[in-house]
């Protein structure tokens, strides 16, 4: 059985998503970027919505921009390799491999690719997230917390759903980005 990760960079205040401009420096470190490769290199199923598909697509053709770094290109290779879910009612078509397009969100479903996986698999994206949190289908939380406030947004957490959880690990990179890993109890 898979467990299901919900990884996003955040801000200091909490924030997925600034409300205006980038949340703060620190994750685009080599350093940061090969952790998270590491890190996410055994998942086997990335689940977004929309938005946070059309940003990551970028890894489907990384490897071939010129003189690109070892780290950047083996983060390239580990995303290609990974089944993706895209949740989305309008999107014709997905210009990666390994991808499929699901137009509802349903738990049941989730429920079921987390039984049968021999991996584990993410949800990426605030808003999908959120979905997959009030369903009680989040195992782990990994957060990468930048050194910004930027005062609004679209949070990590959800409001409205209470969490108890359990520090797993935490580390902190001379970017000044702190990682923390969460799991529910």
């Amino acid at each position: 059985m898979g467990r299901l990760i919900y990884s996003m960079i955040t801000s200091l205040d909490g924030y997925a998503v600034a409300a205006e401009g980038d949340l703060g420096k620190g994750a685009d470190d080599q350093q940061v970027h090969t952790f998270v490769n590491d890190l996410f290199r055994p998942v086997g199923t990335y689940l977004y919505g929309r938005c946070m598909y059309e940003t990551m697509v970028y890894w489907e053709t990384a490897h071939t921009v010129p003189d690109q770094p070892p780290h950047i290109v083996q983060y390239a290779r580990d995303w290609q390799a990974a089944e993706k879910v895209v949740y989305s009612t309008t999107l014709e078509s997905v210009p990666s491999a390994r991808t499929r397009i699901e137009r509802t969100f349903d738990p049941d479903t989730v429920r079921r690719l987390k039984a049968e996986a021999d991996r584990d698999l993410t949800v990426d994206g605030p808003t999908l997230a959120a979905q997959t949190i009030a369903a009680g289908l989040v195992d782990d939380y990994h957060l990468f917390i930048t050194t910004s406030v930027v005062g609004g947004g679209t949070r990590f957490f959800p409001d409205g759903v209470r969490l108890d959880l359990d520090l797993v690990e935490a580390r902190s990179f001379a970017s000044g980005l702190v990682y923390a890993h969460y799991r529910t109890r």
